[in-house]
């Protein structure tokens, strides 16, 4: 049996919390600073808050979060960043897959916790990459562990942005050993593959789960340098990019690379399927769709 992890979880869902507001504050900063480049003149995004709710079929409290997403503003077509803290009893469906993916104790006992941030952008210009990165951590009475990480996913990709990307990942995970940023690309390298299709989602990035080393506040403060590690990997592809032209054949380019994510979300995502499966707000689980997007 694991301890209660009454502090741990309080710790864990802070930081979460905390890294949302510092990422809804720079994203933020994007739109009102635009004052150049395509859609200049347009009225700049703002975050739209919302709080959800675990739905519950008991009348207990089970938790929920913030679902803050901007829609059509001068930089970013649509962006959500959304941070949770669900608990309770797992359902039977979600019940069967954790005990399937062998978590300890879950075939007997489904009570569980879960806290975690979750990010995806989609954006106006072409040139601009998409982008995803989440962390979480995850508690029964008999197991911990974290997972998370974050990819690029650009329709029109340039190599420079790509590296600059990666190296600030790896930068970033240095400190907690080298082995790990080549361990977690190759991991997202498989994770983010779309099989129907035979291709990547995009150019990859870093991706672990199930981390349990043992010691938890190591595992936390790697946890916490992926979430650091967002902003200066992704923030100046933006501020490069986002003053760049772009033409309507870009923008079916575009459109149509959307249609690979949806696919992947929809079809092989895990933390999609968890969030369903366990009754999370269905808009917030969802809210990785890209506003439009075509297939051929």
């Amino acid at each position: 049996m694991t301890e209660d992890f009454t502090e741990q979880k309080a710790r864990a869902a802070g930081w979460f919390r905390q890294l949302r507001d510092e990422i809804v504050t720079a994203f933020e900063m994007l739109e009102h600073n635009h004052a150049t480049g395509p859609l200049s003149d347009a009225v700049p995004g703002c975050f739209e808050v919302k709080e959800t709710r675990r739905a519950s079929d008991d009348g207990f409290d089970t938790g929920g979060g913030l679902m803050s997403v901007l829609r059509g503003g001068c930089v970013f077509e649509k962006v959500g960043v959304n941070v949770s803290e669900v608990y309770g009893t797992l359902g039977e469906v979600a019940q069967r897959a954790m005990a399937a993916r062998g978590v300890p104790g879950m075939a007997e006992d489904p009570r569980f916790w879960a806290s975690g941030i979750s990010l995806v952008a989609h954006m106006q210009n072409p040139h601009c990459p998409a982008v995803h990165m989440n962390t979480r951590m995850f508690w029964t009475p008999d197991a911990w562990w974290f997972g998370g990480g974050s990819d690029l996913n650009p329709c029109i990709e340039y190599a420079e942005d790509t590296r600059h990307f990666h190296s600030t990942l790896e930068t970033h995970l240095d400190p907690h050993g080298a082995d790990l940023y080549p361990r977690f690309k190759e991991w997202a390298d498989e994770y983010f593959h779309i099989p129907h299709r035979h291709r990547a989602r995009g150019v990859g990035g870093i991706f672990m789960d199930d981390r349990n080393s043992g010691d938890w506040e190591a595992d936390f403060a790697l946890t916490q340098d992926i979430g650091r590690a967002f902003l200066p990997a992704f923030l100046p592809l933006v501020e490069k990019r986002r003053v760049q032209n772009w033409s309507e054949a870009e923008k079916e380019v575009q459109l149509i690379h959307r249609g690979l994510y949806a696919e992947y979300n929809l079809v092989y995502d895990r933390g999609t399927k968890f969030g369903l499966a366990t009754g999370h707000d269905a808009d917030a689980v969802l809210m990785s769709l890209p506003p439009l997007a075509k297939w051929i």
